[in-house]
């Protein structure tokens, strides 16, 4: 269900682009972005990568308003990933420290708004300023009954299904535990997930024109439709989702039928 009148979320529509083909009860309730481009932004620009991050954060808030205007009940972000740790040591200092500073400086608006902020990953790993603010935004939106922003951190996927493993198998091993290894199905195992208690992602979009999911919710996407964008992060605005939603809305879901 929409929130507002399309003609205030999508105010000034670009020549060529309507609202007028999205549909009010099409839209997804589970949308998942993989923000990519933000280096190459920055370097078009002869600016440094962590200049392409920043700037990278107002297409996140426009993001996050737009969709929970348009009645998106989850927006999943995948904002650091396990291998991202690979990076160059400043670059990495520098995202937690944009991460602790913008979740603390964002935190009320969104709060305002009624959104609910939860993180997916292993925390655990990450500085500790970063990790309270993420702590501290959970435990003042956990009441809220908006739209869920579901933020990535520290995430990856095949990590993330060896752990619901790892937990399921120490569930039989316990002496006292009545699970069974032969009664283990994909309730069970998606259970366990970081996830767990989230619908999958109908939708989940990709920018700068790359096409793969990068470790990110590979079980979740089993049946998710991928929409790739050319647009680097940094430029992606709400007309660019309307662009993807259109483009999502467009397409026929079989789930293995016919």
């Amino acid at each position: 269900m929409f929130h507002k009148p399309l003609e205030e979320i999508f105010p000034a529509l670009p020549e060529g682009l309507s609202f007028e083909g999205l549909e009010e009860d099409c839209i997804p309730q589970h949308v998942a972005v993989i923000m990519d481009g933000n280096g190459r932004w920055a370097k078009k620009r002869m600016q440094n990568r962590l200049r392409g991050h920043k700037a990278g954060i107002e297409a996140v808030r426009e993001t996050i308003r737009c969709a929970s205007d348009l009645g998106v009940r989850y927006l999943t972000i995948y904002s650091f990933s396990t291998e991202n740790w690979k990076r160059p040591e400043d670059e990495v200092d520098g995202l937690m420290d944009l991460f602790a500073r913008t979740m603390l400086a964002e935190v009320d608006g969104l709060d305002a708004e009624g959104v609910r902020v939860m993180t997916i990953g292993d925390t655990s790993a990450l500085p500790v300023e970063t990790r309270d603010a993420f702590a501290a935004a959970w435990d003042q939106t956990r009441d809220n009954d908006g739209m869920t922003l579901v933020v990535a951190v520290n995430y990856g996927s095949r990590a993330e299904i060896a752990r619901a493993a790892r937990l399921l198998a120490e569930e039989v091993a316990c002496p006292d535990s009545p699970l069974d290894a032969s009664a283990i199905d994909e309730e069970m195992l998606a259970g366990k997930l970081y996830t767990a208690g989230i619908p999958d992602p109908e939708v989940i979009i990709r920018t700068s024109g790359e096409m793969r999911l990068s470790n990110f919710l590979l079980w979740q996407a089993a049946y998710s439709e991928l929409v790739c964008t050319d647009v680097l992060w940094p430029d992606f605005d709400r007309y660019e989702l309307l662009r993807c939603l259109l483009d999502y809305q467009g397409r026929t879901r079989r789930f293995g039928g016919v």
